[in-house]
């Protein structure tokens, strides 16, 4: 299909640009405070798989602390996220340096959100076809319950996608998308509207395997 092949690539790339231009200020702003209040590093940045599993380094702000306890453990997540962190969050302001993901190709905007590269190993066929197309930093499972829905009814969601994927899809999903930004539908506190729940998940994955 042309779309999906070529023209969603070009959309991604200008959008992303001229947005990552007029967003810059905000970006700078975001980068001084986090560094002040993590007292080093702003950014956040993890290995993720990609299109056909080709891992990539997702790129976002760094909303909790690496405050430890006496045993030199990270203190539990909700100890380390500071208010900074949880407005960053819960505004979505935290995807922001995702743009440059989009830039350089490593992401579209609308697609299946990127999982941890330790799961690849525990997909199913069905749910490895998610990594047909490039991750996104929104996709339908987000417009569809998100954190609030089952893994196995997230995946069906992805590979939906895969195979209806069209720019009325796109940009239904995006209008969507800022719709749950503004009203917080479906969050779950501390979180953005784009997150993943990783708890269970890999008991998930292991219930599916056995369907």
């Amino acid at each position: 299909m042309i779309y999906s092949k070529y023209i969603k690539r070009i959309f991604d790339f200008l959008l992303a640009l001229s947005l990552l231009i007029i967003v810059s200020p905000i970006i700078i702003i975001i980068c001084i405070i986090l560094s002040f209040v993590n007292k080093g590093n702003p950014f956040f940045i993890q290995r993720r798989p990609g299109k056909n599993n080709k891992v990539f380094r997702v790129i976002k702000f760094k909303t909790m602390t690496n405050e430890k306890d006496k045993n030199g453990e990270l203190l539990p997540d909700n100890k380390r996220l500071t208010i900074a962190g949880r407005f960053v969050r819960k505004t979505s302001l935290d995807e922001l340096p995702q743009l440059i993901n989009v830039i350089k190709g490593d992401m579209s905007f609308i697609g299946p959100r990127p999982l941890l590269e330790e799961y690849l190993p525990l997909y199913n066929d069905f749910q490895k076809r998610r990594h047909e197309v490039s991750p996104g930093i929104t996709g339908w499972a987000q417009i569809n319950g998100r954190n609030t829905t089952l893994f196995s009814k997230r995946f069906e969601f992805d590979v939906w996608y895969v195979d209806n994927l069209s720019l009325f899809l796109d940009i239904k999903i995006a209008v969507k998308t800022i719709c749950k930004v503004f009203s917080s539908e479906g969050n779950i506190p501390g979180q953005n509207v784009f997150d993943v729940d990783d708890v269970g998940f890999n008991k998930a994955i292991e219930n599916d395997k056995k369907k």
